[in-house]
Parts: C-alpha cells; sequence; structure tokens
C-alpha cells in the first residue's frame, strides 16, 4: 500500500512499483489461492484446520495484519470534526443501509431465483456494508482516511446490533412477498461483535496503542517519516496472503463449476456499480469534496465479505452454496473496486477539476 502519510491527497507521493501493478499482484494471487485449492490435495483441509468455531485463523491473521497499517495513518484527533458534516453521514447511511441491501436482494432474486443457496448466500452478503477492504480502497484512492475510518466505526456497531434484524427480514418477511419460501437464519449479536471485533477491533485497539505511544515516546516526524513507511508494505502482503488463503478454500469448486461462478459475479458487478456511481453523484450534488466522495463511495460500495461467509458457515455448513457465494464475492470485489479506484480518479479530474494519477 502506498508509503504516504499525510491526509490531503495533494501532499501524497505517486503510487510506487508494488502499488501501481497491484491489479497484477491481486490476480496472481487469486491463480496461486485456486491452483492450491484445485491442484493439491486436502488442502482446503489443510487451512480449515487452523479455525476456532467459525473463525479461520490464517484467514484472521491476514485481515488484521491488512487493516493494521491504514488504520495506523488515520488521525483520530480529527475524527470529531470529520464526523461533524450530519448531511454526508445520512446520505452515506440511507445509500448504504437502505437502498444497498434492498438493491443486493433485488439483483439476488432476479439472477439467482433458480439457485436458492446462492440466492440466500447473496442477500446475505448485502446486509453488511464493508468495514475491512474499504480502508484499502480509500487508501488507493485518496480519501479521506478519518471520515472513513468514522465510518467503519459507526458501520461496525450497527452490525452488531442490526445484522440479526435485517436478516430476518429480508429471509422471513421480505422473500415471501416475492413468492419465494422464507429461510430461517440463527445468527447472534454475540457471534457478530466477536466477527467484527477480531476483523476491525483488533488492529484498530493495535493501531490507536501504536500511535500515541510511539508519537509520545518518539515524536510526531519519527512517526512519520520512519515508522509509517516501516509498516505501509504489510498491507500489500497481507492482502495478497489473505486472497491466496481465501481462493485456497474454494479452489476446487471454482474450478469445477464455472459457471455457477459467473452466475453469482453478474449480479455483485451490477451491484458495486450501481451503489459506487450512486453515491459519488450524490456525494457531489450535496457539496462534498473528492476526498470526503470517494470515502462515502467505497463505504457504500463494497460488502463484509468476512462477515457473510462467516455467518453462512456457521449456519448453512462450510460446504454450502451460500458459503460459496461468499467466496466468490472477494473474486468479484477485489478486481472490480480496483477498477473503481481508476473511475474515482478519472471521475475526480471531471467532476474536480483536478489532475491525478490513475494505478495502472
Amino acid at each position: 500500500m502506498s508509503s504516504t502519510n499525510c491526509a490531503p491527497a495533494a501532499e501524497r507521493k505517486k503510487l510506487g512499483f508494488l502499488d501501481r501493478f497491484l491489479t497484477l499482484w491481486i490476480f496472481l494471487a487469486m491463480g496461486i489461492g485456486i491452483s492450491i485449492g484445485y491442484f493439491i490435495p486436502n488442502s482446503a483441509d489443510f487451512i480449515n484446520s487452523f479455525s476456532k468455531g467459525t473463525t479461520n485463523i490464517p484467514l484472521a491473521i491476514g485481515l488484521i495484519l491488512m487493516m493494521y497499517p491504514p488504520l495506523t495513518k488515520v488521525q483520530f484527533s480529527k475524527i470529531p470534526k470529520v464526523m461533524a458534516k450530519p448531511k454526508l453521514l445520512l446520505a452515506s447511511f440511507f445509500v448504504t443501509w437502505i437502498v444497498g441491501p434492498f438493491l443486493m436482494f433485488l439483483l439476488a432474486i432476479t439472477f439467482l431465483r433458480d439457485y436458492p443457496d446462492y440466492m440466500t448466500g447473496l442477500i446475505i452478503i448485502g446486509l453488511a456494508p464493508c468495514i475491512a477492504m474499504v480502508i484499502v480502497w480509500n487508501e488507493l484512492a485518496e480519501g479521506n482516511r478519518e471520515l472513513v475510518a468514522g465510518l467503519v466505526g459507526i458501520n461496525s456497531l450497527l452490525q452488531v446490533f442490526f445484522f440479526s434484524l435485517y436478516a430476518y427480514f429480508y429471509l422471513e418477511i421480505v422473500l415471501p412477498l416475492f413468492g419465494i419460501n422464507a429461510l430461517k437464519i440463527d445468527i447472534s449479536i454475540q457471534e457478530i461483535a466477536q466477527t467484527v471485533g477480531i476483523y476491525l477491533g483488533i488492529p484498530f485497539v493495535a493501531a490507536v496503542l501504536s500511535r500515541f505511544t510511539l508519537i509520545k515516546i518518539k515524536g510526531e516526524e519519527w512517526f512519520k517519516q520512519q515508522f509509517i513507511p516501516f509498516i505501509s508494505p504489510i498491507t500489500l502482503i497481507a492482502l495478497l496472503f489473505t486472497i491466496v488463503v481465501m481462493f485456497s478454500l474454494k479452489g476446487e469448486m471454482i474450478v469445477a463449476i464455472p459457471l455457477d461462478v459467473i452466475r453469482i459475479a453478474i449480479p455483485l458487478v451490477i451491484f458495486f456499480a450501481i451503489m459506487f456511481f450512486l453515491m459519488f453523484l450524490l456525494g457531489r450534488s450535496i457539496g462534498a469534496d473528492y476526498s470526503d466522495n470517494a470515502a462515502l463511495s467505497f463505504t457504500a460500495s463494497g460488502n463484509n465479505f468476512e462477515l457473510a461467509i462467516a455467518v453462512s458457515i456457521g449456519v448453512f455448513g462450510i460446504n454450502s452454496g451460500q458459503a460459496f457465494a461468499g467466496v466468490v464475492g472477494p473474486l468479484v470485489e477485489v478486481p472490480a473496486l480496483i477498477i473503481m479506484v481508476n473511475i474515482a480518479f478519472w471521475l475526480k479530474k471531471r467532476l474536480y477539476k483536478s489532475k491525478e494519477i490513475a494505478i495502472k
């Protein structure tokens, strides 16, 4: 990830060699993961042996390390000031929590009505906004770190308290209204809180402690010039590791049923595109500057696949169609949102009259 450390986009350095070819590294990681899952017998069972409950430990380690550097760069003292923008927050929560879940529901029943397991998995994916990878996409697009950190924190709490209610509402109340049998899902607030705590709480606490302790001991200049550049590459390494692990778990299935991957991918691509452009144009119309708009748009576009996968495995089983749909999600999200990073820069040139270099 970018080794830059100043919040304003204009002050950030140009992308380095690793970041410029991030798309290539991601596709290579996907290919390696799928190859491991397909060609190495029992590789998925081996990876799953390092699990506790519904939490896969290698996957959790990768996600925690991936999140730590971007969160460490956040100037937490600025969050209250950034959050004092009620118009932006209301727009974000409306698009993210009202429009997003219903849009994914409509896409799921439209494209996957004949595949109820995949349909259910897609609906579950749509119930919670991203609280992890969004920080990475926002960083690449030079969005407002403090705003995205605040949104992630609020969305995390909302997931803890409302995910179960949302699942009940869409799977047991709304589905029958569209002529589809209701589905029961049993996931407790405690289980969701545990998932959020692992994937976001641990790196958040580590980042806060690192920032305040090291600045106090070594000074802010050392922290910005020495520590941040030192830890920044961890995000890219951990991202690639996470992708390899994730796709190793379902490599055999992805190769065995490629048409099913495409069936799941089509509504996901449509979802990402609609949510990104809707939020970006809405943000622009209500006066958001580019850095704020990037944070809002990537928050709205991404989904919490980690939570969706954990819920699907816990409720329906690791070999279920719901879990498979959850794993296909990042297969689509990663390249789709990398493209959206470039589109964000393109929109910035045209809507904000400034020049930026997109990721090649």
